[in-house]
């Protein structure tokens, strides 16, 4: 049977029902939606309204998740069921094959700000490196009939990733309200992987060249020193197998992008040497291979207490770099969207961070 809701309000312990009204248009509650997308009790993005395909159809709304899955929004306006549930599953056709780029594209034309920014706002989280691995289709009502209710019903039964969601408009003396609700619970959906294919891997491809690797400062006391690493050449990670590990696999040749937690990238270079422990690493200075423990270093790169061994999974490890560019911690560089993690070292894949790198550090674009 259609979807009809009623609201009531309790006056004086007995229940008083809220006059329905029509929605002055469902262009307004695009614009609502627009505006604010918790409308649909899920978190969503907005990266597009009135988003042309190629077919020189108009999508209503184009939206992603915290996932970084594309939800096309579309409204039903006074379309047949027919034609609104044709209409969503041609865009829902073409969406599928959008590739991550092109999302991307999208989101910047429509957005004030990158969609990296935009989405960390949202979601207080970086953005996903693969966009669009699943896909979820929406359509939008002031009212819902049988006929739409019993096509999405049949579609979904058969996998198809499409629901439905019901406005309605009521109003009381000078005042108007929206109540909702979904024609299927959310833990109900059943979402495909975009295009139908076998699911894609989560991770963006990698140009096999650049690093990121974390250098936190302070983590024990006094704490390893970025400046430290500036003069003399290094990136280092211990106190822990998991934290050095990370580091320890990253190869010789490979581009280090060195960042300080809740501070930014300060220095990006080229690693020269494998990874040893801390007192037994040497480095280069003024072209003399010397040994980084008998320098005057700001930092303190032992763990163990009154001149205890450490063992290798205890111990600091020393990454040899020869820096193209660096910076003191003062001038760490750092934009909304950016990507870091709490890993020592990983490879870096984020378009968005490669790009915003290359532009702020004496480092060739076209390499990232």
């Amino acid at each position: 049977m259609a979807v009809e809701m009623g609201i009531w309000r309790i006056d004086g312990g007995r229940p008083k029902r809220l006059n329905s009204a029509v929605m002055p248009s469902e262009r307004q509650l695009e614009e609502l939606l627009e505006h604010d997308s918790t409308l649909l009790g899920v978190p969503l993005l907005i990266i597009g309204r009135q988003v042309k395909t190629p077919y020189g159809k108009f999508i209503d709304l184009l939206a992603i998740d915290a996932e970084g899955h594309l939800h096309v929004l579309e409204l039903k306006r006074d379309r047949t069921p027919r034609d609104v549930v044709a209409q969503a599953l041609d865009y829902g056709s073409w969406c599928a094959t959008l590739s991550t780029d092109e999302i991307v594209a999208i989101a910047n034309d429509y957005l004030n700000v990158p969609l990296e920014e935009a989405f960390e706002d949202v979601f207080q989280t970086t953005r996903p490196d693969l966009l669009n691995e699943e896909l979820q289709l929406t359509i939008v009502a002031s009212e819902l009939d049988a006929s739409s209710e019993r096509i999405v019903t049949y579609l979904r039964d058969f996998g198809v990733p499409i629901n439905a969601v019901f406005f309605a408009y009521l109003e009381e003396d000078d005042r108007a309200y929206l109540a909702r609700t979904w024609l299927a619970a959310s833990e109900d959906a059943t979402v495909a992987p975009a295009g139908g294919g076998a699911h894609k891997a989560r991770r963006a491809s990698w140009n096999g060249l650049d690093w990121f690797v974390s250098f936190g400062e302070g983590d024990y006391q006094p704490g390893r020193s970025w400046e430290d690493g500036r003069r003399y050449g290094f990136v280092s990670a211990g106190g822990g197998a998991w934290y050095s590990r990370t580091l320890r696999n990253v190869p010789v040749g490979a581009r280090v992008n060195a960042y300080i937690p809740k501070q930014g990238y300060v220095g990006v270079g080229t690693v020269v040497g494998d990874a040893v422990r801390f007192d037994e690493a040497n480095v280069v200075m003024n072209g003399q291979s010397i040994k980084l423990a008998e320098q005057e270093l700001a930092g303190n790169y032992h763990y163990a207490i009154g001149g205890m061994s450490e063992s290798d999974d205890d111990a600091e490890w020393i990454l040899p770099v020869e820096w193209i560019d660096t910076r003191p911690n003062e001038g760490a560089f750092w934009r909304k969207g950016m990507f870091a993690n709490q890993n020592s070292a990983g490879r870096l894949r984020q378009e968005f961070t490669l790009d915003l790198i290359a532009q702020e550090f004496r480092t060739s674009a076209s390499d990232h």
